[in-house]
């Protein structure tokens, strides 16, 4: 038998039961995030089906759980691109649902073990370089 429907409280309410989870936002809306990186959050865009969540997914096991379980989990063309998927919050168990926001825990972890400043740091030097040499050409 079926309990009460779940929501984002209960997303909440499991997420930060995992390590170093934190309530927070995530473009405004509320989010549990690890180290900064989203690990679910309520999902803003209007492409979002009603009572779902938005979860950290890597692509591949992203493809795995489409297929596994379209019926629970799903995606948009507006979150196509990004790591992430979106769970039906009416269709899935409480414990299905924290299976999921554990691997979702485990793709934002490994997304804050890669420091964000050293890309934009190289870009930004690339960038002075390039302002350099074009300086010099002339």
């Amino acid at each position: 038998m079926r309990g009460a429907q779940l929501n984002m409280d209960t997303v909440i309410e499991l997420g930060l039961k995992l390590s170093d989870v934190k309530e927070d936002h995530h473009y405004g809306a509320r989010a549990l995030k690890l180290n900064g990186q989203m690990v679910a959050c309520t999902p803003v865009n209007r492409s979002a089906e009603v009572n779902s969540a938005i979860v950290a997914m890597n692509f591949e096991q992203r493809a795995v759980l489409l297929r596994k379980h379209p019926s629970l989990y799903y995606i948009t063309d507006h979150y196509a691109p990004h790591p992430a998927m979106l769970i039906r919050l009416s269709k899935i168990t409480r414990v299905e649902l924290a299976r999921t926001l554990r691997v979702a825990w485990k793709c934002a972890a490994s997304e804050s073990a890669v420091p964000r400043s050293s890309g934009k740091a190289k870009r930004s030097s690339a960038r002075v370089a390039s302002v350099r040499s074009k300086s010099r050409v002339g």
